[in-house]
């Protein structure tokens, strides 16, 4: 399925099925599509996670609810609130009132209509990008889970404690087993996102090119099998650069378009390591990798 009726298939489905507990491998299993794709590829799209999206409607819903007859312990459990106490505090939160006051206040219901995908692809060919072929290699680094919905949160922390680590190399040089890991493997020239275990959620991987040697305690290494890669240039200061680069691949190269589609649920973030630990000058480089398949 071409990529934008992926993400209006999607908005469909959840439109559909509000009322049931349904969550990311359900919707990208609709549409035919890895959870892993669907949900970064969401989220860069629309600015909300798959989650974030049917909570947002759901509230809404349940507000107009509340205008009527309903009431707060009907409204909880219809919309898949646990207690009433969770649904009102979820409430309160999003419209800024609490469910008891809407009908003496319905100005303050938050409205949270159903979303349309209009994607205008207008520089998907402008992109600088190549298709490379490349062979199975080993990454080795830190890994953690996140969940989709604080990644963008979390992660630079998660990178803030990684140079932790880093910093005293560049000052004098590897002092232990970690330190040498680190330094002979390049760890911090990739960022790998891959597909977690529990819906919602997924690992990130701050890597290198894994050189052989022992592992220590702390990191882990992964298998990355043979692919072609789409890999999109980026110039310019972190997070920026990568990040615009990164939206443009979701929004504009893979929709609609009529080469490639995603053939694996991983994707690299590169990053150059001839100014480490600085990443912040005009030409700084750093790329986007996703693995793809013709059509």
């Amino acid at each position: 399925m071409e990529w934008t009726e992926c993400l209006r298939g999607a908005i469909a489905y959840m439109e559909r099925n509000l009322l049931e507990n349904i969550g990311p491998e359900d919707i990208a299993g609709h549409v035919h599509i890895s959870s892993f794709y669907l949900q970064h590829g969401f989220r860069m799209v629309t600015g909300y996670t798959l989650g974030e999206y049917m909570r947002c409607r759901r509230l809404y819903l349940a507000a107009l609810d509340m205008l009527g007859e309903g009431s707060v312990l009907e409204t909880a459990y219809k919309y898949g609130y646990d207690t009433p106490e969770s649904f009102t505090k979820a409430f309160t939160r999003f419209h800024g009132v609490a469910p008891s006051r809407i009908r003496r206040d319905p100005r303050a219901i938050r409205a949270f209509l159903p979303l349309a995908v209009k994607i205008e692809i207008q520089g998907g060919n402008e992109m600088d990008y190549k298709i490379e072929k490349m062979d199975g290699f080993e990454l080795i680094g830190f890994i953690r889970e996140f969940e989709h919905e604080t990644s963008y949160g979390e992660i630079p922390k998660f990178w803030d404690e990684v140079m932790a680590l880093e910093n005293p190399i560049f000052q004098h040089g590897p002092q232990n087993e970690v330190e040498k890991a680190i330094c002979d493997n390049k760890i911090g020239e990739f960022g790998a996102c891959f597909q977690g275990f529990a819906e919602g959620r997924f690992f990130y991987m701050i890597a290198g090119i894994y050189q052989g040697g022992a592992v220590p305690l702390g990191m882990s290494t992964i298998y990355v099998p043979a692919a072609s890669w789409a890999k999109f240039r980026c110039v310019g200061p972190l997070p920026g650069a990568l990040q615009a680069v990164n939206t443009k691949v979701f929004s504009e190269w893979l929709p609609g378009n009529p080469d490639y589609e995603p053939s694996m649920p991983i994707n690299l973030e590169w990053y150059s390591m001839d100014c480490c630990p600085d990443a912040s000058p005009s030409d700084y480089e750093s790329g986007v990798w996703v693995p793809v398949r013709g059509k």
